[in-house]
């Protein structure tokens, strides 16, 4: 049987995954969706539009053929999670689905004060934006308990990579380097994010939950420090968070403070991380 993976939401996540799918050479077919006409769409998805304000049409027939689904739409205060919104009964109705995974988000913990957490610590979080994530893990999951719907949860960290993260917001001067003494953040390098997805796809646990992060969190100064001196270039000045102009998102993103653990991609799926800390992953970038 051939198989398909639908994605709602065609980003950065998504695409890799599907490249590093294409590598399998198992006759993958793929296709997800996007807010508008892709300016430069890939050659092998089949592309559908999909919004908050305008659901799928003949989803049925869309889905019909989909043995695989990947979901990474945000949910908002106006809709929760848009998928689930439009098409909770639909997807209910699925019975020839082998695998879905949710991006979620490391967000659903909140603040820790810089306290370890793992694959088994509750949620509980702290701001807006995590409370609307955790609602649409709940979500997901009730199609899982109610439906059987086969669904994983991925709780990523800051993701990176090519095109994206710490080094070229430095190359084109849109970082600062803000200190808050005691302040870690967990990151993961996007191929390592479609590593475990694959590892996932092949060996499947319906309901189980993942932190997706890499071994060692740090303080972002830290990291921007790093990067400096792989570029030959003098530090960046330090910016006290108290004197910083920061963004209403970057607010959420300084008020919370956790070191996450990766234990279960690591024992249950067996993944060896590409870039196990945020020095292999930069490194890489640079070469």
């Amino acid at each position: 049987m051939k198989k398909k993976l639908f994605c709602f939401g065609l980003g950065y996540s998504a695409q890799q995954l599907i490249q590093h799918l294409r590598q399998q050479d198992d006759g993958w077919q793929f296709a997800g969706t996007s807010r508008t006409a892709p300016d430069h769409p890939m050659d092998d998805v089949e592309y559908h539009l999909f919004a908050d304000d305008s659901p799928l049409k003949n989803i049925d027939q869309i889905l019909s053929d989909v043995t695989h689904i990947l979901t990474s739409a945000a949910p908002n205060t106006a809709v929760g999670d848009p998928v689930l919104h439009h098409h909770y009964t639909d997807l209910a109705k699925l019975k020839h689905i082998e695998w879905v995974g949710y991006l979620s988000t490391t967000g659903v913990y909140g603040n820790r004060d810089g306290d370890w957490v793992d694959d088994e610590t509750p949620p509980a979080p702290t701001s807006e934006k995590g409370h609307l994530r955790l609602s649409a893990e709940q979500g997901w999951l009730k199609l899982f308990h109610d439906h059987h719907l086969p669904v994983h949860l991925f709780r990523l960290g800051s993701i990176y990579g090519p095109g994206r993260g710490h080094l070229v917001n430095l190359k084109a001067g849109r970082v600062k380097k803000i200190i808050k003494p005691g302040q870690y953040f967990s990151r993961i390098h996007v191929d390592d994010i479609a590593r475990v997805l694959m590892a996932s796809l092949t060996k499947p646990n319906a309901g189980q939950s993942y932190n997706l992060v890499d071994n060692l969190p740090a303080p972002t100064p830290e990291v921007l420090d790093y990067i400096c001196d792989l570029l030959g270039r003098e530090p960046l000045p330090p910016t006290d968070i108290n004197d910083a102009d920061l963004s209403p998102m970057m607010k959420i993103f300084y008020s919370e403070n956790k070191r996450v653990r990766n234990d279960r991609i690591r024992h249950e799926l067996g993944v060896i991380l590409e870039y196990p800390t945020y020095k292999e992953g930069f490194l890489s970038l640079l070469k």
